[in-house]
């Protein structure tokens, strides 16, 4: 629903008004960075690799990168598509609302705001192992880990709290720095023409994923799920829509980047890590106490024992990138909800000068630090328990969203827009939708494994409970408004950017697919065009509600 008769548009002045995001903030490359940040690619490589060779399908890894591009390219396509047409920092929860309904919309909305939450404590938890590691191996100074992490959350919680575009900044910059230490270990093992066994070009069969290559037995479930496991995050190209500069143009073009380039770099990457050590050594250092030697001792025989020290840190500071951008993407799911009524309203608050959910990101820091303090009284490891817990708790919800999104922007694209090319809006869903089940059902089948010692807590035996609960209050929440409060389940998932730019508004198609409820919140938003903020227009919903007015 769009235009001055059926959308309540926000005041269209320069800047940033509160409870709105500011708009022109972000370029394409500023979008790109963002969503390779939170795929962490330093962290990846150095904490998933090693796992899938050693316990997935050995020296055939780099293979599994091969095929997780391919589907998740595939996903991109049909994803990026319905983001032409809906430009929300709700992302997987507006689309799933638009696609299947607002019941189902809400539930997994809950699911994924829950994950992009447990996701930044995850990942600063990897960022202090990384930072008492560094400060201990190289210095010789013992600070316990609890004190970076603390330290890691405080200074997000201020880079955040400026614009957006900072934190875009901070992140280019961290992910150059990542990528380049990666790349000048591949280039070295690439210039001198791989380790004991060559360049192996043999790992690169796509037939290798279901064979041991070197392992007793092979593990392919475990080890494409690790694969699809590192790419977590680059759908967040969508949730800066809102920030970005004409995002029905440059959030498709962002998102097919992340997804392909990533994936084109992961697979070299890892391909280079396993040639550079050679088959046997490879797995050995994989299976090792210390699996991150996988990427030093390459580093060290073909570039230089300093450039081992550097990576330390980059590993560190990687991981830092990547936790900041889980709290960007969490924040703004906050501020989805809080904004269409479902959290507090304090949470859709917005700086007046930086445009940033500057209280929704202050909850997520209370939220993660909360998280770290638990883990550290009850004397856990960051590593082992912390990080890899919180991970495959987020991993768990994340994908099975993943995989609905595909059923609501297949669903979607057939109803309200027939005309659209075949491939990206029937075939590229279905195909990314069957991959994405895919992985669900790989990720359920080796939940134990990805968990490794932590899968004997009773957070881990909880996590299908929190996932299942989390979806049932959601649904719950909404079924309750479709007969309480109808006005505020019609705003559920359906408050978008306007055509024009200029701020939120009721989305829909026309108003032949309108309820008579929806019909009369347009008319009421309509007679304040321009002139009331969003908060002030639904103020006007619920009064004239009281008051009679709306059916």
């Amino acid at each position: 629903m769009s235009g001055p008769n059926t959308a309540g548009k926000a005041a269209s002045k320069s800047g940033s008004q509160p409870g709105k995001l500011k708009a022109n903030s972000l370029g394409l490359w500023d979008v790109v960075f963002m969503a390779v940040a939170t795929s962490a690619p330093i962290t990846v490589m150095s904490g998933n690799v090693p796992f899938a060779v050693g316990f997935g399908v050995g020296t055939g890894t780099p293979a599994t990168y091969i095929w997780a591009t391919v589907i998740l390219t595939i996903f991109a396509v049909g994803y990026v598509t319905m983001a032409k047409y809906v430009t929300s920092t709700a992302a997987f929860y507006g689309f799933i609302s638009r696609g299947l309904g607002r019941v189902f919309g809400l539930g997994t909305g809950f699911m994924v705001t829950f994950a992009y939450s447990v996701f930044e404590a995850s990942i600063i938890s990897i960022f202090a192992y990384f930072g008492h590691m560094a400060l201990l191996d190289q210095v010789g100074i013992d600070i316990n880990w609890i004190v970076f992490a603390i330290a890691g959350l405080l200074v997000i919680q201020v880079l955040t709290y400026f614009e957006i575009s900072l934190a875009a900044k901070v992140l280019t910059f961290l992910l150059g720095t990542e990528i380049a230490i990666l790349a000048i270990m591949g280039f070295g093992v690439l210039f001198h023409g791989g380790g004991p066994d060559g360049l192996m070009p043999e790992t690169l069969n796509p037939a290798n994923v279901f064979l041991p290559n070197g392992l007793e037995v092979a593990a392919p479930g475990l080890a494409m799920f690790i694969a699809f496991w590192s790419w977590t995050g680059f759908e967040s190209t969508v949730m800066y829509g809102e920030e970005s500069k004409n995002p029905r143009k440059i959030i498709p073009i962002a998102t097919v980047i992340a997804v392909t380039g990533v994936g084109v770099f992961y697979t070299w990457v890892s391909w280079m890590s396993v040639a550079g050590n050679g088959a046997q050594e490879a797995i050995a250092l994989a299976q090792s106490t210390n699996p991150l030697d996988m990427f030093f001792h390459p580093t060290e025989v073909y570039v230089g024992h300093g450039w081992v020290l550097v990576m330390e840190w980059l590993m560190m500071t990687g991981s830092f990138a990547c936790a900041m951008s889980f709290h960007n993407s969490q924040s703004r799911y906050q501020y989805s909800l809080a904004r269409e009524g479902i959290l507090p309203s304090m949470l859709a608050k917005t700086h007046g000068k930086h445009g940033s959910p500057f209280v929704a990101s202050i909850v997520q820091t209370v939220v993660a630090i909360l998280w770290m303090l638990g883990f550290w009284f009850f004397q856990k490891d960051p590593y082992l328990d912390a990080f890899i817990l919180l991970a495959v708790i987020g991993t768990f919800s994340l994908v099975i969203v993943q995989t609905v999104t595909m059923v609501a922007v297949f669903n979607y694209l057939r109803k309200h827009h027939p005309e659209e090319n075949v491939w990206r809006a029937k075939v590229a869903p279905i195909v990314g939708g069957l991959g994405m089940l895919a992985v669900t059902i790989m990720m359920v089948m080796n939940l134990d494994s990805a968990a490794g010692p932590a899968a004997s807590s009773l957070l881990f035996k909880l996590i299908p409970w929190i996932t299942g609960g989390l979806f049932v209050a959601g649904a719950g929440y909404a079924l309750y408004l479709r007969k309480a409060n109808p006005v505020k389940y019609e705003l559920i998932g359906h408050v978008a950017m306007a055509d024009d730019g200029h701020g939120p508004v009721l989305d829909e198609q026309d108003e032949t697919h309108l309820s008579p409820v929806e019909l009369s919140v347009a008319k009421a938003l309509g007679e304040t065009h321009g002139k009331l903020s969003l908060r002030d227009e639904l103020e006007l919903e619920r009064e004239l509600e009281r008051e009679g007015d709306l059916p």
